[in-house]
């Protein structure tokens, strides 16, 4: 078979290639995994303006937003104030076949769309937690904190989804009404990660400064508003390429990351779209979550200031 292709108007090049070093696939087990899953990842990027990390040969992986030059006219694009560079971004819309096609030849791995449309850039559509384990093999760990997660969206009366990070951890993910600001889902999440780590402090900590986690499993609740997350299906630029994949609650004991991978999701998936069927209906947040999570610090800022503070601290020691 050629090493080039065309599929829906796109010329694949290099196919053959090794994807990067580790990978244990080439450019087109991307392509091709990619193209399986089209139905199910586009409707997770579209809408959004889209970051993505690409692998060239030789090179280090990268975070791509600003669309290059050479982006065809009938990639749709979005301009948006990114506040991460404070610049106006010309960000990608991934709305079609064509368009996911394009990015899997432009050796596009990783997908990271962020939680809110490009139309309603201030209302959430989700509201998600990054479970961090200590260590790359403490997946277990990782599942026992998504349970307390769980439980302390239940007794908040939320419900939620959870998949595989694709690296070492896991998302928990709960679909938002659109009545939220950013602001409040973001304090909201907060108050969530704090309900959390209540419930189990030994296991789970919110502590940002990693120095400071005490070899915890980190609940990360900065992942809000115009913050992105690896997308469901999206593979990952980690040894084996494993993929970003959903999981019944019932059944988190018995998987591991490496269980999905380019190589072997599509066909776990066959006709079904998991993440779909285990998301629950969007639903409002509710008032005394965003209520606490107002008097919470925000992580970033408060170890910005931590830091400074550490710094000097030293200098004068």
């Amino acid at each position: 078979m050629s090493a080039d292709e065309e599929r829906d108007g796109v010329r694949l090049t290099n196919l053959d290639q090794p994807l990067f070093e580790g990978a244990d696939a080439t450019k087109r087990d991307l392509v091709d995994y990619l193209d399986a899953v089209a139905g199910r990842i586009v409707p997770r990027l579209a809408g959004r303006p889209l970051s993505v990390k690409r692998v060239l040969r030789g090179q280090k992986p990268f975070m791509q937003k600003n669309i290059p030059k050479y982006t065809p006219s009938w990639v749709r694009t979005v301009t948006m104030w990114a506040e991460s560079s404070q610049r106006e971004v010309s960000y990608a819309l991934c709305d079609d076949r064509r368009t996911l096609l394009w990015f899997a030849n432009q050796r596009a791995v990783e997908y990271h769309p962020p939680l809110v449309r490009a139309e309603a850039w201030d209302r959430p559509t989700h509201m998600v937690m990054d479970i961090d384990p200590p260590e790359p093999d403490a997946f277990g760990v990782a599942v026992a904190a998504a349970r307390l997660v769980r439980q302390a969206m239940e007794d908040s009366g939320l419900r939620g989804a959870v998949k595989t990070s694709g690296a070492k951890g896991v998302h928990v993910f709960v679909p938002l009404d659109g009545g939220t600001s950013i602001e409040d889902v973001a304090a909201a999440t907060r108050a969530l990660a704090v309900r959390a780590e209540r419930l189990d402090p030994g296991l789970v900590t919110t502590a940002f400064i990693r120095e400071d986690r005490g070899g915890k499993v980190f609940l990360d609740s900065t992942r809000a508003g115009g913050a992105t997350v690896v997308a469901a299906y999206s593979p990952r630029i980690r040894p084996g390429t494993p993929v970003s994949f959903p999981v019944p609650w019932d059944d988190l004991d018995r998987v591991t990351p490496t269980d999905f991978t380019v190589r072997t999701a599509a066909a776990l998936l066959a006709d079904r779209d998991p993440w779909a069927d285990l998301l629950p209906e969007p639903q409002p947040v509710p008032a005394d979550l965003i209520e606490q999570g107002r008097t919470i610090p925000i992580a970033r800022v408060q170890a910005m200031h931590e830091g400074k503070r550490r710094a000097r601290a030293r200098r004068n020691t």
